[in-house]
């Protein structure tokens, strides 16, 4: 019977869940727009609003990008990544508008070797340890 049970690869998240809180009347009147079928869910509504405030305000993004010397999207650290940064003697200023990402099997002696701060606007995945480890770095 367990011969055709598979472990599934681990879903990894392309979004991040946010919490927000609205007036009820705000509430009603994305219910009353969902119900005509304007849009398919209280999500999807909120997903198109924050689309059309970010591309409004597109130009302002833009230059503060370029302003703050982000990195755009994702940003992955492998071990051997920050391996190779040590060994060059360097250390990295990781800013990044959108996912940073540092491999689970990177020790937290090996962060801090390597990485001299962290700006993140969006989200920063790492082990808790990590985290912990950078906490002073993390802006």
């Amino acid at each position: 019977m367990t011969d055709n049970v598979y472990k599934l690869r681990d879903k990894n998240s392309e979004s991040e869940k946010i919490t927000i809180n609205l007036g009820y009347v705000d509430l009603g009147r994305i219910d009353l727009l969902v119900q005509e079928g304007f849009y398919s869910n209280r999500s999807d509504f909120i997903r198109t609003a924050i689309r059309n405030q970010l591309a409004s305000e597109g130009e302002a993004v833009k230059q503060s990008v370029i302003r703050q010397t982000l990195e755009l999207g994702l940003l992955d650290y492998s071990k051997s990544d920050l391996e190779a940064v040590k060994a060059a003697g360097e250390k990295l200023e990781i800013k990044v508008l959108g996912l940073a990402r540092i491999a689970p099997d990177v020790t937290p002696d090996l962060a801090l070797a390597t990485i001299e701060s962290i700006t993140v606007l969006g989200a920063l995945q790492a082990s808790a340890e990590l985290k912990s480890a950078l906490a002073e770095r993390i802006r």
